[in-house]
């Protein structure tokens, strides 16, 4: 009586120590499987972003020859501008930018009869020309689509949302498995020396639950670029109103030319249409529309897209660091009368949360230190990164890839992929990949068991 009471105790005793291990080792099989997948891109994306948090130090450095400008009394007109640019580059100038402050040179975009679109830099002072180069094509703006995937094509910039998914994935498994369990080393202090896996899996713990919230900010703010999480997204935002809030948009004709077409602009309006001028005899021209948007009151660095047709518009755009200062303006190319104005305090809840988000992931709303911070950020997560790669090596069998063993009770499985199912249909391309994993995983197991 008392054998069979003891044996019947026993496995009672142990069944939560039994259910912990196996949803352990689920839960580190799936955060191995995350990290193979993403490590990589995490490096690439934290790398890009730091330098591309000081963009526009980085190109008044590296493009000082062309950007940068001496102040003198007079600057020439609008006008004068473009037609230097287009005796130096001959097309249709699609868009003049106006210099964000007196030492910076005058952008003008042309396009050429044939080929792609050109951007000149010329120095209003004096109306040479600096320099033509293809459009976005400044070191910045190179890193901006490396850092995006944009440098690659559409098709490579589904990773994005990819590497967006299973680094949330990361994140909360990460949390899972460092959450404390009785030990006091590697919760937030280090042991060991860097001859040690203890040491590299520390490190990346530690590393891991202080940068952890701030990447799954970084991740939710960057998910607005991904090519088809954020495309359909930004469809069913802008849906209804065309990117314009209810009592913004004045009862003209629209067209069918989206605001993104014409000019950078924020995500939140990059499905925003642009309004049609009715045709009269003249136009106002492109100097009296600057000083039209000058009048208005736009924040220094505006854009001024032109008008290509008879219905067109002069569209004034400018997106500073202060989001307040967001603002469009499309103006009657005719009688120069503001058709729209748009500024960030027209958005919705939604739309002015997405651009708080976007601007700080940007290193933009809070100036010098959200740089400074989030550049720490960008190094934890390569620290971050590189430990994991460290201590998977020195952990790993010889020839073997060191996979985390299997639970012995199938069934957590069943909770995890609940999980991991969720999370796959809100980022559907991370579900499909989660997918393929799942099945790369069972074939894997079936393999192992035949070759055993």
């Amino acid at each position: 009586m008392t054998d069979t009471t003891q044996g019947a105790v026993a496995p009672k005793a142990s069944a939560p120590r039994d259910a912990v291990s196996n949803l352990y080792r689920a839960v580190w099989r799936w955060h191995f499987y995350a990290g193979l997948l993403v490590l990589p891109f995490m490096i690439t994306l934290a790398v890009t972003g730091a330098i591309y948090l000081f963009k526009d130090e980085v190109d008044n450095l590296v493009h000082a020859d062309f950007m940068l400008v001496t102040p003198q009394e007079e600057r020439l007109a609008p006008s004068d501008i473009i037609a230097a640019a287009l005796a130096a580059q001959p097309g249709v100038t699609l868009q003049y930018t106006d210099p964000r402050s007196d030492i910076q040179s005058t952008e003008v975009s042309i396009m050429p009869d044939s080929g792609t679109r050109m951007t000149a830099y010329v120095n209003q002072y004096t109306g040479e020309v600096l320099e033509v180069r293809p459009h976005r094509s400044t070191f910045a703006w190179t890193v901006r689509y490396l850092h995006s995937f944009r440098f690659f094509g559409a098709t490579p910039r589904m990773w994005i949302e990819i590497v967006a998914g299973f680094t949330i994935l990361l994140v909360l498994t990460g949390l899972y498995l460092w959450w404390p369990r009785g030990q006091k080393g590697g919760v937030v202090t280090v042991r060991g020396d860097r001859t040690r896996r203890v040491f590299w899996r520390d490190i990346h713990a530690v590393t891991g639950v202080f940068t952890g919230a701030f990447l799954i900010f970084l991740v939710i703010t960057g998910m607005p670029w991904s090519s088809v999480w954020g495309a359909r997204v930004n469809q069913w935002a802008n849906g209804s109103n065309f990117g314009y809030p209810s009592g913004v948009r004045i009862d003209v004709p629209m067209s069918g030319q989206k605001l993104d077409d014409v000019a950078k602009t924020p995500w939140s309006l990059e499905q925003a249409q642009i309004p049609e001028s009715v045709p009269a005899a003249t136009s106002i021209g492109v100097d009296a529309a600057v000083a039209e948007f000058q009048a208005l009151g736009l924040h220094r660095g505006f854009s001024v897209g032109l008008p290509r047709t008879d219905t067109g518009v002069f569209s004034g755009s400018v997106y500073p660091d202060d989001l307040r200062q967001q603002r469009v303006v499309h103006l009657d190319q005719y009688t120069g009368e503001p058709l729209v104005d748009m500024r960030y305090a027209d958005y919705g809840p939604l739309g002015r949360w997405l651009e708080f988000g976007i601007n700080t992931h940007m290193g933009q709303t809070f100036g010098l230190a959200n740089q400074i911070f989030l550049l720490l950020v960008c190094a934890g997560i390569v620290l971050m990164a590189v430990s994991a790669a460290i201590m998977w090596w020195k952990r790993r069998p010889a020839g073997g890839m060191g996979v985390p063993p299997l639970p012995s009770d199938r069934r957590v499985f069943l909770g995890l992929f609940t999980i991991l199912g969720i999370g796959g249909a809100l980022f559907p391309l991370t579900g499909l990949a989660l997918l393929v994993m799942v099945l790369l995983d069972l074939i894997w197991q079936a393999v192992s068991r035949r070759s055993t």
